[in-house]
């Protein structure tokens, strides 16, 4: 098994995402398996409060070192919050993937997607075959 940090109590999905819900609201980052792909991390554009975002929808591009990538929400919502630390430090994604490094908050209206995504047990397991 990797050396990833991945929690339990998360949803991920096979682009590297986590989504935590509590209540209507989902908070959404990526993985330390994807922050360790990207590795050092240097810039992040995130989207604007009241953006809608489907699901599926591209949310944001982080771009590191070795290449820039596109970040996906498993759920629909409004931004209701970004993690505006990430404009001038977005190397927390690197350093706290789960906590400081957290991304966006969304008013969830679509949660069909989070039974597609997968729980812990299983990322784990996604991850090792990669």
């Amino acid at each position: 098994m990797g050396e990833w940090k991945i929690p339990d109590g998360l949803k991920y999905s096979g682009s590297d995402e986590w989504v935590r819900i509590d209540g209507d609201t989902a908070t959404i980052g990526i993985s330390d398996y994807a922050q360790d792909q990207l590795n050092d991390i240097v810039y992040v554009e995130l989207p604007e409060i009241d953006d809608e975002i489907a699901k599926g929808d591209s949310f944001g591009t982080v771009e590191s070192v070795k290449a820039a990538s596109d970040m996906y929400t498993g759920v629909g919502g409004v931004v209701v919050a970004i993690n505006e630390a990430l404009e001038d430090e977005p190397e927390l994604i690197n350093v706290d993937p789960y906590g400081k490094g957290w991304m966006i908050k969304l008013r969830v209206t679509d949660d069909s997607g989070l039974g597609e995504m997968m729980d812990a047990p299983a990322y784990a397991e996604y991850c090792d075959s990669r």
